[in-house]
């Protein structure tokens, strides 16, 4: 089954190992599975590297960067790639886009921004990040900027909301068309978002808090308030946002389909989409890499969701949800 992905780290591995050819790779992600796969279109995130990323990555080859000359990188390794493989994959900014590559057999590449701290309170930023093709920014990451407040388990930070640049900021993405991505955002700024927005956003890697606690995740009637303005939740594969357990390793597709059958649950078929995070997790993965994603699809029908329900989740819903917010 065809499948859009609305998140993947697989641009900061080849900035993070020096590896520039994204054909076939060691990694979780490349054009190779993508289209043994059958890959419709993936969102490539250029994930803004944290201070401390040598602690959790200590094995990286990182030579310090500039928010701006990273980026250029990330954004130039995509293009050199989507050029060199250019009877594979071809380049995205909305659904029609897409949909062309599509009826002539080429997958899309999508460029996202993760963690919008470049943005650095500046309109002009944003447009120029747009021109070059941006059609997706995460507000947060683990850190305040000049979006908000990131999601957190001190009570005070996780309450607060987005600042006026945040909020004036969706207006304008809303009228530009790119999509507001509330993942790793704070609940304050969760609910900022979902009175403010005009148009459809989502929660690109996002699981389900009532299933596993991990402020990450979504309540319930964050689940609903997504839904009801038409947006969309990609499913994080990430061990600590499938588990009850915040030290749980293992993601398996049951905890997939308990989490998706949840949403379907809350907030109706229309909600759910794929956000898998590969290549940006670790752990006991039943889902090593994008080639087995059809693992999600089996186990959902096993567990009694019907076929137009996994077509919503592959990619139906995140093609309406393009359809209504991208230009």
């Amino acid at each position: 089954m065809k499948f859009i992905d609305l998140h993947c780290d697989t641009l900061m591995n080849t900035f993070l190992y020096k590896k520039d050819d994204m054909y076939e790779t060691d990694g979780m992600v490349d054009f190779k599975r993508m289209k043994e796969a059958g890959q419709l279109a993936q969102f490539f995130a250029m994930y803004m590297l944290s201070p401390d990323v040598k602690r959790y990555m200590p094995e990286a080859e990182i030579d310090g960067v500039l928010d701006e000359d990273y980026i250029a990188q990330l954004s130039g390794t995509l293009q050199r790639n989507i050029d060199r493989y250019s009877n594979l994959i071809a380049f995205a900014r909305n659904a029609e886009e897409m949909l062309a590559n599509e009826r002539t057999g080429k997958m899309s590449a999508f460029l996202t921004i993760e963690d919008g701290r470049s943005v650095n309170g500046s309109m002009e930023n944003l447009k120029r990040y747009y021109d070059m093709g941006v059609r997706l920014i995460s507000f947060t990451w683990n850190y305040a900027n000049c979006f908000g407040w990131p999601n957190s388990d001190d009570l005070k930070v996780m309450g607060k909301g987005l600042t006026d640049f945040g909020k004036e900021a969706v207006g304008y993405m809303n009228a530009a068309g790119m999509l507001i991505d509330v993942s790793h955002l704070s609940d304050g700024g969760f609910w900022d978002v979902a009175e403010i927005s005009a148009k459809p956003f989502v929660a690109s890697h996002s699981n389900c808090r009532a299933i596993c606690p991990h402020k990450r995740n979504l309540t319930d009637d964050m689940i609903r308030a997504v839904a009801d303005k038409g947006g969309a939740i990609g499913m994080n594969f990430a061990p600590i946002f499938l588990g009850p357990d915040p030290k749980c390793e293992d993601s398996r597709v049951e905890m997939m389909s308990e989490h998706i059958r949840h949403m379907i649950k809350v907030g109706g078929s229309d909600v759910i989409a794929l956000g898998s995070d590969l290549d940006g997790i670790s752990g006991n993965l039943e889902i090593p890499d994008i080639s087995k994603m059809y693992m999600v699809f089996d186990r959902l029908a096993e567990d009694g969701v019907g076929g137009d329900v996994i077509e919503k989740l592959a990619y139906k819903n995140a093609l309406r949800v393009m359809e209504d917010s991208l230009a």
